[in-house]
């Protein structure tokens, strides 16, 4: 978190920083930085540009710039966007809602006096120059009865720990991936290549519909499972205990009744 349905939100309030000259780079974590580009590089290549659009694949924030470099902007479990001091997600889960300055990473001034910054209080995130796309697989509204037998059919593993492989289905994460596999009533301990025809029918129904409805709803928390996974929380379909445990180090839920 935020999962891809956040970076979207995120992509959308970033069409207000589009086309506003940028005055300067008040603050650059270095550790937000790859080795290959320094804070003074970073600089260099934005101040006196302006952004052209706003793109996103998966969980990465694609911003182009006038001269024809991008700036890829990834959130980590914590990190939030702001355009002008505000942001379009006021909650997010493992995340903090206070105002820590500290916890700025990344603040660039527009001519006109606006900002757009990054608070990540873990510090998970990251901004680069050019991001490399290629390694990012299908994006998650963009999911097909393809993309999705292609991501699982030739894998032993979970089907939890493939669904957030970014490398074949990008935008994925924990709580997404909990409420997808809970509604297509799926074991997310199956091994990815062991799904039927009519399992994969389901998956794909299921997920594109969650993605859509929670979508609306406002975000990857809002989902009917999300209030249930807590230590002793109970299924909200069949009212019996969720088994809890780990895979690919995700604290996971799951109902030991009606996924198989």
């Amino acid at each position: 978190m935020p999962e891809g349905i956040e970076v979207e939100y995120y992509r959308q309030t970033a069409l207000r920083a589009l086309n506003r000259k940028i005055k300067a780079i008040e603050t650059i974590d270095h550790k937000y930085l790859s080795d290959t580009c320094s804070p003074a590089d970073f600089r260099d290549l934005l101040i006196g540009n302006y952004f052209t659009k706003a793109g996103r694949k998966g969980k990465l924030l694609i911003l182009s710039v006038s001269n024809e470099c991008e700036l890829g902007l990834r959130f980590g479990m914590t990190g939030r966007l702001l355009i002008d001091g505000s942001s379009p997600i006021k909650v997010l889960e493992y995340s903090s809602s206070k105002d820590n300055s500290n916890w700025v990473r990344l603040s660039i001034k527009f001519q006109d006096g606006g900002s757009l910054s990054i608070k990540d209080p873990r510090r998970l995130g990251a901004a680069q120059i050019n991001p490399d796309l290629c390694s990012l697989g299908t994006d998650l509204y963009e999911i097909t009865a393809l993309s999705l037998s292609e991501a699982l059919k030739h894998s032993t593993r979970p089907i939890k720990a493939r669904l957030m492989d970014q490398s074949k289905i990008s935008g994925l994460g924990n709580l997404l991936t909990d409420e997808i596999l809970w509604r297509s009533s799926i074991d997310p301990r199956r091994q990815s290549n062991s799904l039927s025809h009519n399992d994969m029918r389901r998956l794909l129904r299921h997920t594109t519909r969650t993605i859509s409805e929670l979508t609306n709803l406002g975000g990857s928390h809002m989902g009917k499972l999300q209030n249930h996974r807590v230590p002793g929380g109970l299924c909200p379909k069949d009212g019996v205990p969720l088994n809890r445990y780990k895979i690919g180090g995700r604290t996971t839920y799951s109902c030991p009744q009606h996924q198989k």
